[in-house]
C-alpha cells in the first residue's frame, strides 16, 4: 500500500503564507501571483493539491500530498511517563506539547 506525506499550508491573501512554522510574506507582486509562485514551487517538489478549507474570504488551508520520501515523517514523540492507555498497534498516535 502506498505511503503518503501531507503538507498543510495557510494562505492569507492579504499577504502571508505559513507552512510548518515558516512564514513567507508578499513582496512587490500581485497576491494571486504570489500564491501561484508558491504553489508552483510545491508542485516542482512533487506536492499535489488535494483539498482546500476556506476560513474567510481572504484565507484558507490548502492540503497537499505526495508519495512519502525519506525525511517526510517527524520522529515519534516519546511515550508519556504515566501513560496507562496506548493506541492499538497500527493506530493513530497523539502528540502533546
Amino acid at each position: 500500500m502506498a505511503q503518503w506525506a501531507y503538507k498543510v499550508v495557510y494562505i492569507d491573501y492579504r499577504g502571508r503564507i505559513s507552512s510548518e512554522g515558516l512564514e513567507t510574506l508578499i513582496t512587490n507582486e500581485r497576491r494571486s501571483t504570489f500564491a501561484r509562485r508558491y504553489m508552483n514551487t510545491l508542485g516542482r517538489d512533487g506536492w499535489e493539491l488535494v483539498g482546500i478549507q476556506p476560513l474567510t474570504s481572504n484565507s484558507a488551508y490548502y492540503t497537499f500530498k505526495r508519495p512519502a520520501q525519506e525525511g517526510d515523517y517527524a520522529d515519534e514523540a516519546p511515550a508519556a511517563a504515566s501513560s496507562s492507555e496506548s493506541a492499538p498497534s497500527g493506530g493513530p498516535t497523539v502528540e502533546t506539547a
